[in-house]
């Protein structure tokens, strides 16, 4: 996907995959790694990504205000992927991907949110949330019907950049998609020990997941995140320890909760905060309607999902409300707590009908980026099923950036 030429993949309707959702990941990051251009995700202001002279990326810190990042006059403001942009020799412009390897821009590029060209994805994984997020079951025949009968939704992507691999390693960006799922703490430490048994088929995650629930690690970390206008209006974060009055602020109702469907009244909405004129607008494009945010603790897990993550362990996923393309990630902090409400958590998520979010020591918000730091000396994330090494990261969503064989899930 990243060798081939656009003009090549102009010539096809789509691709198709036959896997899991890991797979499916690989396919997604070699199309996007030389195609998308983008800015990095915004950050707070005493967290600044900026570009030096020589092209280095720094990150300052602060304790308040607004941090000023020294720029190189002849780099963009907002750099694009890994490094900055660099000519070959050949008049093409190259990227370089986490590989190493370098991409050189083709005769003819690709627009983003890219609505011709889709992926079909005819499960074949552990879990294949994705197809169940976007077909409604997990069926090799449903999935091609929809690929033969060129059907077509949008699906929201998380751009994800990690800024550090250790506390102890310099400032290296390394830019990676996420189509279903981020997840560090109880999620990576669930797919590094699977990783061990892979021999066993999808049933390693079950064992896998019963020895990392027995260890009941919590890790220190901070997250900062962005909070929108419409997260208010629309009552989108839970907080169970707050009084009820309180409550009915910040917590929908059951009632008010719209399911993501065939033909989605809230994913087919046009972003009225978006410029049509400015194509990599984003919900956060308007400084004064949106603030920062922090929670910093000790975390049993943190997860951003970008649709519900639908699956066979958890049939109404992650956030039963999540939407396959509404520009938003679905934020959960689950802090340390005792190993039987934990588990009881769990057991929501298990259960179809199940109130996973409806704890004190669960948070959940949506947002359109966030920042997450480490303070601790392991930190593993999970992305979409593989594992992703970072002590420092930020992340963002692009809301129905790529399209797929599929027409949404139905009642």
């Amino acid at each position: 996907m990243a060798s081939t030429s656009n003009k090549e993949l102009y010539s096809y309707d789509g691709v198709v995959a036959v896997g899991g959702d890991g797979f499916f990941n690989e396919i997604l990051n070699g199309f996007l790694s030389s195609r998308h251009k983008a800015p990095y995700p915004p950050s707070p202001t005493d967290i600044v990504h900026s570009v030096d002279g020589n092209g280095s990326v720094l990150i300052h810190h602060g304790s308040s205000g607004t941090v000023a990042g020294t720029t190189s006059q002849n780099e963009d403001q907002s750099p694009l992927l890994s490094t900055p942009r660099q000519e070959n020799g050949s008049g093409f412009s190259t990227f370089r991907t986490e590989d190493g390897s370098c991409n050189i821009d083709q005769d003819r590029e690709f627009s983003f949110p890219e609505e011709r060209f889709r992926f079909g994805i005819i499960p074949a994984g552990s879990t294949d949330a994705i197809v169940m997020c976007t077909t409604g079951t997990r069926d090799p025949i449903t999935s091609a019907l929809h690929i033969v009968l060129g059907k077509r939704v949008c699906l929201d992507i998380a751009q994800v950049v990690r800024w550090k691999t250790t506390s102890a390693s310099k400032v290296e960006p390394c830019v990676r998609y996420a189509a279903s799922f981020a997840g560090y703490g109880f999620y990576g430490d669930v797919i590094t020990e699977s990783e061990k048994y892979r021999w066993m088929g999808p049933k390693r995650y079950d064992y896998a997941g019963t020895k990392v629930f027995l260890r009941h690690r919590s890790y220190e970390a901070e997250v900062a995140y962005l909070q929108v206008k419409s997260e208010v209006t629309n009552s989108t974060s839970e907080r169970g320890h707050l009084s009820s009055q309180i409550q009915a602020l910040w917590s929908p109702n059951e009632s008010e909760r719209v399911v993501c469907r065939v033909n989605c009244t809230v994913c087919n909405k046009k972003p009225i905060r978006v410029s049509t004129g400015s194509p990599l607008a984003t919900p956060y494009s308007h400084p004064e309607e949106t603030r920062w945010l922090r929670s910093k603790g000790r975390f049993l897990s943190i997860g951003a999902a970008v649709i519900s993550c639908r699956n066979e362990r958890a049939p109404d996923g992650l956030v039963a409300d999540a939407h396959l393309s509404d520009g938003f990630l679905n934020l959960i902090l689950i802090k340390d707590c005792p190993h039987a409400l934990y588990l009881w958590h769990l057991t929501q998520l298990a259960r179809r009908g199940g109130s996973p979010l409806n704890f004190k020591f669960v948070e959940h918000h949506k947002t359109t980026a966030f920042v997450f730091t480490s303070f601790g000396t392991e930190s593993v994330w999970n992305l979409d099923g593989e594992l992703f090494q970072a002590h420092q990261l930020s992340a963002q969503v692009f809301r129905g950036l790529v399209s797929l064989f599929a027409a949404g899930p139905e009642v």
